[in-house]
């Protein structure tokens, strides 16, 4: 096992010693963390330092590919130099797991078709159902699948885990099991509105919404921006458009279909101001640095 460092500005840092005390004395635990708590990057170290993967694995599920693939680079590189030994994925079509992999980020929908052709998810010591409050039909079926796993496999650990979850029904469905709530980082939101045309004008959403962001890049000291698009084809009209405008910035494209290493480059430093514009993936299921 590799030293576990946790990040001290992290809030559930200060919660580590509870919850692994936590893991070892429940089957179940409920983890309701707030966006930017550290629960999706950390709570699979925290297994580790409870005694869980050294036979078998840890499973954390994401909702969706991009968040599973990012966040698995990213527990990689916090375990150091054993990381990428340890650290896997798998979503369709890719499976980034070895013989030493110890903690294994993949979608839910991966999850489940696992476990209909293992019914006792035999290749896992811990299973961890995270943004638990998208309940989606995959997440439910797990839910489902776990409730009665558990019974039978008492050495199998379950956290679930969300940043808005109804904790007392989810501790109810799984027999009163006990509920740790980690505060978030909170910062100041303004919200403020594009002063109204003089004349009514015929524009599209995406050129509303690189105005927007022209006039803020002008009225504000750099920092990077993040611009929520509706579709694919938006989020490439929008990040063209702004690459075309005279401002020294990089627009970086973010969705679930890019490749990889096109995703990937959303979290490289970036010696200009970067601007990205992605879908809701970018809500609740990663956090974009910077």
């Amino acid at each position: 096992m590799p030293n576990l460092n946790y990040p001290p500005e992290l809030p559930i840092s200060g919660r580590r010693e509870e919850i692994v005390a936590a893991l070892s004395a429940h089957q179940v635990l409920i983890v309701a963390g707030d966006t930017g708590s550290g629960k999706t990057t950390q709570l699979p170290k925290m297994c580790l330092e409870a005694g869980l993967g050294r036979e078998r694995m840890i499973a954390c599920t994401q909702p969706r590919r991009i968040a599973a693939t990012s966040v698995a680079a990213r527990v990689a590189a916090e375990l150091g130099a054993e990381g990428p030994a340890l650290v896997g994925y798998r979503i369709r079509f890719a499976d980034r797991t070895r013989a030493t992999t110890r903690v294994k980020f993949l979608t839910d929908g991966m999850l489940l078709a696992e476990a209909a052709g293992d019914h006792r998810l035999s290749a896992y010591d811990a299973v961890i159902i995270d943004e638990a409050h998208e309940r989606s039909v995959n997440i439910d079926f797990l839910l489902g699948i776990l409730k009665r796993l558990c019974p039978r496999r008492p050495e199998l650990k379950v956290i679930i885990s969300s940043a808005t979850l109804d904790t007392g029904k989810f501790s109810r469905h799984f027999d009163q099991a006990p509920v740790i709530n980690i505060p978030g980082q909170t910062f100041p939101v303004e919200v403020r509105y594009l002063p109204a045309p003089e004349q009514e004008e015929d524009s599209s959403p995406v050129e509303q919404a690189v105005a927007a962001t022209r006039l803020l890049i002008r009225q504000h000291p750099p920092g990077d921006i993040l611009v929520f698009m509706a579709t694919e084809r938006d989020i490439l009209e929008t990040a063209e458009l702004l690459r075309a405008g005279p401002d020294e910035i990089e627009a970086l494209p973010l969705f679930g279909r890019l490749s990889s290493r096109e995703q990937a480059r959303i979290f490289a430093p970036c010696p200009r101001r970067k601007v990205v514009v992605a879908t809701n993936v970018a809500e609740t299921s990663l956090t974009v640095p910077g």
